[in-house]
């Protein structure tokens, strides 16, 4: 049973100072809390540092896999980026609108389409991973190339059962 001790401040004070930082509390012991405000802080650089080229983080993830996976299906990225269907074909509707990417029905399947980038497609990603890297710079800049590697390597651990073609 929960009772009124339960939500008691830390420091046993009855309130904040007004205009003081918050507590947080529980929060603090929350991996998805930490999670969370990280990838605040990395989306919102990323919004502010690709704001003249108008790419969303998901746009870009979408340009980057058609450029490594030529001829890819978009069911396939939707896979790969744990996003449902009408999301991803939304995606590709915008991203097919601004001319960066096309669909091509497959020679083997005709019922799936293949994504292909575009000429526009690649001059933007060009432009894009210019950016993308200043950006990761002012994140992984914060770690040692060991701890960089390590952390990468703890988040993996915590998505890689969502990934398609887990074990």
């Amino acid at each position: 049973m929960t009772t009124n001790k339960d939500f008691k401040p830390a420091n046993d004070d009855e309130g904040f100072e007004l205009g003081g930082p918050l507590r947080t509390g529980r929060l603090d012991d929350i991996l998805g809390f930490h999670l969370r405000m990280a990838n605040v802080a990395v989306y919102q650089d990323y919004t502010a540092a690709m704001g003249d080229l108008g790419l969303t983080q998901k746009q870009f993830a979408v340009l980057e896999l058609v450029a490594a996976n030529p001829k890819v299906g978009q069911i396939d990225i939707a896979n790969q980026l744990s996003m449902d269907r009408a999301t991803m074909m939304a995606l590709v509707n915008r991203l097919e609108a601004r001319k960066l990417i096309s669909r091509q029905p497959s020679s083997v399947d005709r019922r799936r389409q293949e994504l292909v980038l575009t000429g526009d497609g690649a001059n933007m990603l060009t432009q894009a991973r210019q950016i993308q890297t200043q950006h990761e710079a002012r994140f992984t800049a914060r770690f040692s190339p060991e701890e960089l590697q390590d952390f990468v390597a703890a988040l993996k651990r915590i998505y890689r059962d969502i990934l398609p073609d887990h074990d």
